[in-house]
């Protein structure tokens, strides 16, 4: 099923700036090369830009790539660690978090800290 995450073993958070305007080959690139890790493997691995208000997704499915992409349109940030020789392994209640946009006040158990914005999903094979 096209962007669907549920099989994953593993979500990652790429820290640094990744220049979003890299597509699939690009973000396989940054994968293989600066972290060392299989882009086919289990894992959805998730890059920020530096204006830190949209987030793009790389899954393997199989049979192809998924690029999910996520705009924040209220005007807020991601809190994005930058230390660009690095990912972060996230928990799924941290990857809910962060696509709810509640980002820390969820983490303080803010119930008001949601919003619904979609994902765009882009099927490269």
């Amino acid at each position: 099923m096209l962007g669907d995450i549920s099989g994953v073993n593993a979500i990652y958070l790429i820290c640094g700036y990744t220049d979003t305007r890299k597509s699939i080959d690009g973000l396989i690139t940054v994968i293989q090369e600066q972290l060392r890790m299989d882009p086919r493997s289990k894992a959805l691995f998730l890059f920020c830009g530096k204006r830190n208000d949209r987030i793009k997704g790389l899954l393997f499915e199989g049979d192809g790539f998924t690029l999910l992409y996520k705009r924040l349109t209220s005007g807020g940030r991601y809190r994005w660690p930058r230390n660009s020789t690095e990912a972060k392994k996230l928990t799924w209640k941290q990857f809910d978090w962060l696509m709810s946009g509640a980002g820390d006040r969820a983490a303080e158990g803010d119930k008001t800290a949601t919003s619904k914005i979609p994902i765009i999903l882009v099927k490269y094979i």
